[in-house]
C-alpha cells in the first residue's frame, strides 16, 4: 500500500506520486516501490489544436514537475495521465448521466484507444514514455449503460468505464497494455525507474 507523508522517515520511499488515484498506487505497490503520495493538481483542460498524444504526455509531465517544485526534498516525482480516444475525440470524465450515456453508446460495438503517459523528473532531467492500447467492446444495451451509471463507477473515469471494475464485462478484446487502461503503463514505468535508478523490489 502508498505511505502516507508522516511515513517518509520511517519507510524511506524513493519516490513520490503525483497523483491521487488509488488505482496507480496499488500497480505501483505492486511492482515493489517505496512510494509516498503527493497529488499534484493542474489545469487539465486540452489546448486549441492539441493532440491526444501531446495532450495526455503533457499532463503526465506537468504533474511529475509541479510534484517536484512542491515538495520540500529531493525524490523523483512520478506523474502520469490516461485518455480514452475515439475517432480522434477525447473522451474525458462524464459529469452526468446523459454525457455518461453517450460515450458508452459511442464506444459500443467498436474499437478506440487508451493513450496512457508516465512521466518521471528528478529536477534536472525529465522523460516521458507513453503507451497505446487499441480497446474493443462488445454491443452495449442503453440499459445496460444506465445500470452502469446507475453503479457509480463511471463517475471520475476517462471514457466513463473502469476496466479493472464492473467495466470489464463491456470488454471483448485488448491489444495492448492492461495497466495503461488502469490508469498507469507498468512496463513504460518500470524502464523511467530504471533509467533513473530509483529502486524497487520491496516486498
Amino acid at each position: 500500500m502508498a505511505v502516507s507523508p508522516k511515513s517518509v522517515v520511517s519507510l524511506s520511499p524513493d519516490l513520490i506520486l503525483a497523483s491521487a488515484s488509488p488505482r496507480r498506487s496499488d500497480l505501483l505497490t505492486q511492482i515493489g516501490v517505496r512510494f509516498v503520495v503527493q497529488a499534484a493538481d493542474i489545469d487539465e483542460r486540452q489546448r486549441k489544436a492539441e493532440s491526444p498524444v501531446y495532450y495526455v504526455s503533457r499532463l503526465a509531465l506537468e504533474k511529475a514537475q509541479t510534484g517536484f517544485s512542491r515538495q520540500t526534498g529531493i525524490l523523483p516525482v512520478l506523474g502520469a495521465d490516461t485518455t480514452v480516444v475515439y475517432n480522434g475525440e477525447i473522451f474525458g470524465k462524464p459529469e452526468s448521466c446523459a454525457e455518461s450515456l453517450a460515450m458508452l453508446q459511442a464506444l459500443s460495438g467498436s474499437t478506440h484507444e487508451v493513450l496512457s503517459a508516465v512521466a518521471l523528473t528528478d529536477g534536472q532531467d525529465s522523460e516521458v514514455l507513453l503507451a497505446t492500447t487499441e480497446v474493443t467492446f462488445r454491443v452495449i444495451s442503453a440499459e445496460d449503460c444506465l445500470k452502469y451509471w446507475q453503479s457509480g463507477e463511471p463517475k471520475g473515469k476517462a471514457g466513463g468505464y473502469a476496466i479493472q471494475g464492473l467495466g470489464a464485462v463491456f470488454v471483448e478484446r485488448l491489444e495492448g497494455s492492461y495497466s495503461g487502461v488502469v490508469g498507469l503503463p507498468l512496463m513504460e514505468t518500470e524502464t523511467l525507474l530504471r533509467r533513473f535508478n530509483v529502486s524497487r523490489w520491496h516486498g
